[in-house]
């Protein structure tokens, strides 16, 4: 019996949020009765203090884990990693010195069920709430964007495909109210400002009417179980959509609807300029000690120390994201968070940036002062072939590197060149060995079904992952993100095959659909070469030598039989 049945039985019903007391309740309509005609009465609210904002990595459609970040692109794991929210605990810090109450509740590595978090939103009732949004989630994650209006919440969306497909998105979703496009820091915190101020201006603290014809009629639309919610009618503090649109007429980085319920999408936001004004993030408002990663001992999480990477991969998210000017943290910035971290408990760190050694005086510059303060964090990073040495890598292990995550992509040179990766396989062969001479773990990622790509080019790049020195290598099928220059590609040659956007996921199936590699081939190629990288005498004793460790043991069973039930698709279908 649920509680609104149990205190229904009492004679005492209530809705949720509600205070222990009678409430008259409206009669049940007429089959024949229009909702026209039927009278509401408004259901007092308990009065309590409000959460000023939330800011939120949105539950899992289906109990599975999936990664979002707002420079990267959201997609289900194979692998076990559960990523961690620092840009969100990055934003919280930034609306927090403002003055405002925060929560930072990241739903995925808390395990949180929407019934969990349908009970959090009547709880707490957030003011605010900003959302990562991806392509794989997204009808999901616009889920909450319908509960935050059932509370009177201003809602927003962040991340890499709500940027490119900032009106698609609001007008295929009539709950999300903002987008904030790009860089979304100082957006966010200028949207908060602005539309505060427009309400005092205005004198609009009245209480919005939930189930109003106007706000309803298209939610009946959307596919959700939870379409009970809109035949009842309480009233909530909250803000009018033509207040919102007022308030943001000039805001730059924004999305949202005018005043005569149009989408418009104003100028962009300037860069920030220097990353060191960001507060340091808000990590134990995080699950942290939830976050992993294979062959980690222990939880670890994200320390930014740039954005941006000068690079002209076509297939790659940064042309959405922060582009190809490259702005740092000063190393010394970079050590206070890591000190704070320490202090949590925190033994291992991945250094988050579109390009790590993008900068080779920072890389140097970070490293020594690391060694000099002695501070003990292992740390992992990415790179490109072509942005570092020997000696750079040298130094990088000795500060504490243990691993580097490498975008190597393809064996073939053909499709390497046509994806503009700017490097050649001998140079990717040269310093991936490089890395492994001066005692650096290897990671490398490949993606299959690039411009180009044909049965003869596959099976190089799954030559080279087996010539490589890798501890680990992931085989991703190539996705046409919108926003990239391998979308506009592959829209005007009509390689996209798609029914809805839950199908751009990287690691079960494919978007793409050439006319000599289907989508099938693809998906069959991917799993073969998978296979046939990871069932050879290298990898299985890496991966028997890391589930030694006990802290990993029950991590690496888990992935690997989630991989194992991957593979094992490969061994069916067609493209042998």
């Amino acid at each position: 019996m649920t509680d609104h049945e149990t205190n229904a039985t009492n004679g005492k019903h209530l809705a949720p949020g509600d205070k222990k007391q009678g409430i008259k309740l409206v009669a049940p309509a007429r089959a024949d009765e229009r909702a026209g005609e039927i009278k509401f009465v408004e259901m007092p609210r308990e009065k309590q203090p409000r959460l000023d904002v939330l800011v939120l990595n949105p539950p899992s459609p289906d109990g599975d884990l999936f990664l979002r970040d707002i420079a990267r692109v959201g997609r289900r794991t194979r692998d076990g990693i559960i990523w961690p929210q620092t840009a969100l605990a990055q934003i919280g810090a930034v609306v927090k010195e403002a003055g405002y109450s925060v929560d930072v509740v990241d739903a995925i590595g808390l395990g949180m069920t929407w019934e969990e978090f349908e009970r959090y939103m009547y709880r707490h009732k957030p003011r605010y709430m900003i959302i990562h949004a991806t392509a794989p989630t997204l009808t999901n994650d616009m889920r909450t964007t319908f509960l935050g209006k059932s509370v009177g919440t201003i809602t927003m969306a962040i991340g890499t495909h709500v940027t490119p497909m900032s009106r698609e998105t609001l007008e295929s979703y009539p709950t999300l109210d903002i987008v904030v496009r790009g860089e979304p820091e100082m957006t966010i915190l200028d949207v908060i400002q602005t539309i505060d101020r427009q309400v005092e201006l205005e004198k609009a603290t009245d209480t919005v009417p939930v189930g109003n014809p106007d706000l309803t009629a298209p939610w009946r639309k959307l596919p959700f179980p939870d379409a009970s919610y809109l035949t009842t009618r309480g009233r909530f503090l909250g803000v009018y959509p033509q207040v919102i649109a007022r308030a943001l007429r000039e805001t730059r980085g924004v999305a949202f609807r005018n005043e005569h319920g149009e989408v418009q999408i104003n100028p962009d936001r300037p860069f920030i300029e220097n990353l060191d004004s960001l507060p340091l993030p808000l990590h134990h408002m995080l699950p942290w000690k939830k976050y992993k990663v294979p062959i980690v001992g222990g939880p670890y999480t994200f320390v930014l120390t740039s954005r941006g990477c000068p690079a002209g991969c076509r297939y790659c998210i940064k042309h959405v994201t922060y582009q190809a000017s490259v702005r740092h943290r000063s190393p010394q910035h970079v050590l206070e968070e890591m000190y704070m971290l320490k202090e949590m408990g925190m033994h291992h760190i991945h250094f988050e940036a579109d390009l790590f050694t993008v900068k080779k005086e920072f890389v140097y510059d970070l490293c020594n002062a690391i060694i000099k303060d002695g501070i003990k964090l292992q740390w992992s990073c990415n790179s490109r072939v072509d942005f570092v040495d020997e000696e750079e890598l040298a130094l990088m292990k000795k500060a504490g590197c243990f691993m580097i995550a490498w975008g190597l992509e393809s064996g073939s040179e053909a499709v390497l060149k046509r994806a503009r990766k700017g490097t050649t396989v001998k140079r990717i062969e040269e310093t991936i060995h490089a890395s492994r001479k001066v005692g650096i773990k290897n990671w490398g990622y490949f993606i299959i079904g690039l411009p180009g790509e044909t049965v003869e080019t596959i099976q190089q790049t799954i030559a080279l992952s087996k010539r490589l020195p890798l501890d680990i290598a992931l085989f991703h099928i190539a996705t046409p993100y919108p926003g990239t220059p391998f979308y506009y590609e592959a829209v005007e040659n009509g390689w996209i095959q798609m029914d809805r956007w839950e199908d751009y996921d990287m690691y079960n199936h494919t978007v793409l659909n050439y006319p000599h590699l289907s989508s099938k081939d693809l998906e069959y190629w991917a799993k073969r070469a998978a296979r046939e990288w990871s069932l050879r005498p290298g990898p299985i004793m890496t991966f028997l030598k890391a589930a030694s460790n006990r802290e990993t043991l029950g991590h690496l069973w888990k992935i690997g039989t989630n991989h194992i039930r991957w593979m094992s698709g490969s061994l069916t279908g067609s493209g042998a």
